[in-house]
């Protein structure tokens, strides 16, 4: 999309050069191709130009293009790099919004917004990015932004400050229900201060960020976010009270994984959409983004569980197969492998089905099948971004080649 754009421009200010020749003007559609010299030459009504010049042209255009189009593909954008400083802002907010006024709570709901714990801030790097990627305004010193605009950008902000403090919730409650001890490298809260008070933070970050939310004024922006309280809720119980059916089907594996992961950033995108005035068809084409981005994410989660370590990941491996959580590898595994699903049945409290359940991993293409539709979301991420309205404006372009490359290191990533 944006080399047909590129290739547009290029054609419009080369005929534009040489206008002077022609005594009547005429149009060229634009086309992701050029016409052939010769059919150049017919389509120039009235012009005395001969195939020679033609070809030169043309040819001239074509250096043009291929290096315009190698400098669009060699431009490396980094996501995180293009919003640091205003996620440095967020940051120091969120740190502030944490503040509690009994000094031990206080204590244990800044835990993971402490400098050095708090993790990339991958979700409010995505909404930031989507935000410029809508055609909002990116805010800089010495930049004369209209109120109405700054308004915009502040509140888009705050979606991104309260989606993180409801993400971060429910990892202290997760590490509740699952006996974790560490998390992001470090002890887990629930090991450091204990089960009550780990809940007690995850429940007063929830009511900070409904304060926040309340502050928009928006119903249906409040409306999306509180359902996305409500899925992470569902997906926990989904995942907790399985029966032997559920606990081996796909269709039910990606249910879970959308209401656990996917709909926190897909519906955080359409937030940021809404707040903007978009349509509804723009405002789904980020919520597509969102859900595909955060599916991608998890499926390779869960592909690290088995292969990566401890180290890497911040947290024990292999940590769902012993929780008994049937994840996407072991599910594909079972199709190659039928008697996998007595073993499953059996249950992983026994370290010896532990053992049976990766042997057959092992030799099937379970890890491969799973990143493959990792793949395909992350593909699917892609072509959402490749869709919202054409746009000239290069931050607009800019963030969007941001967001395409973080479905691509969602999908290679290695912790």
């Amino acid at each position: 999309m944006l080399f047909a754009r590129g290739l547009s421009q290029i054609s419009r200010r080369s005929i534009n050069r040489y206008q002077w020749l022609c005594p009547q003007q005429q149009q060229f559609h634009h086309s992701n191709h050029f016409p052939s010299p010769i059919d150049a030459s017919h389509k120039v009504l009235g012009c005395r130009v001969i195939h020679s010049w033609v070809s030169n042209a043309l040819s001239g255009i074509g250096q043009q293009i291929h290096h315009q189009s190698t400098a669009v593909a060699e431009e490396q954008v980094d996501p995180f790099s293009l919003v640091a400083d205003e996620l440095s802002l967020l940051t120091n907010r969120l740190r502030s919004m944490v503040v509690a006024e009994v000094p031990k709570l206080a204590s244990a709901a800044e835990y993971f917004f402490k400098m050095g714990v708090e993790g990339k801030r991958f979700r409010p790097t995505v909404l930031l990015l989507m935000a410029t990627a809508l055609n909002a305004p990116v805010l800089r010193p010495q930049v004369d932004v209209d109120s109405l605009s700054r308004d915009l950008r502040t509140r888009q902000q705050c979606i991104a400050e309260i989606t993180e403090m409801i993400h971060v919730a429910s990892l202290l409650h997760d590490d509740v229900l699952d006996d974790a001890d560490t998390r992001r490298g470090i002890g887990s809260l629930n090991f450091v201060m204990g089960n009550k008070l780990a809940v007690l933070a995850g429940d007063f970050l929830l009511s900070r960020a409904c304060v926040a939310l309340a502050s928009l004024k928006n119903t249906e922006v409040v409306s999306l976010l509180a359902t996305v309280v409500e899925h992470l809720v569902t997906g926990e119980t989904m995942q907790m009270t399985t029966s032997s059916d559920e606990r081996c089907s796909m269709d039910y594996y990606m249910q879970k994984t959308y209401y656990k992961t996917a709909s926190l950033i897909s519906n955080s995108c359409k937030a940021i959409a809404l707040l903007a005035g978009h349509t509804a068809e723009v405002s789904m084409l980020a919520f597509d983004y969102g859900k595909n981005l955060g599916l991608a994410f998890q499926l390779i989660d869960d592909v690290l569980d088995f292969t990566g370590t401890s180290a890497t990941l911040g947290k024990g491996s292999l940590s769902d197969i012993r929780h008994g959580i049937v994840t996407a590898p072991i599910l594909y595994a079972m199709e190659e492998f039928p008697q996998l699903r007595t073993v499953v049945d059996r249950g992983f409290d026994d370290p010896v089905n532990v053992e049976i359940a990766l042997d057959y991993l092992g030799k099937s293409r379970g890890i491969q099948r799973t990143r493959e539709l990792a793949r395909k979301h992350a593909n699917l991420a892609s072509a959402a971004v490749d869709s919202l309205p054409e746009s000239d404006d290069e931050d607009v372009q800019r963030s969007r080649r941001a967001l395409v490359e973080l479905t691509q290191r969602v999908i290679t990533r290695t912790k």
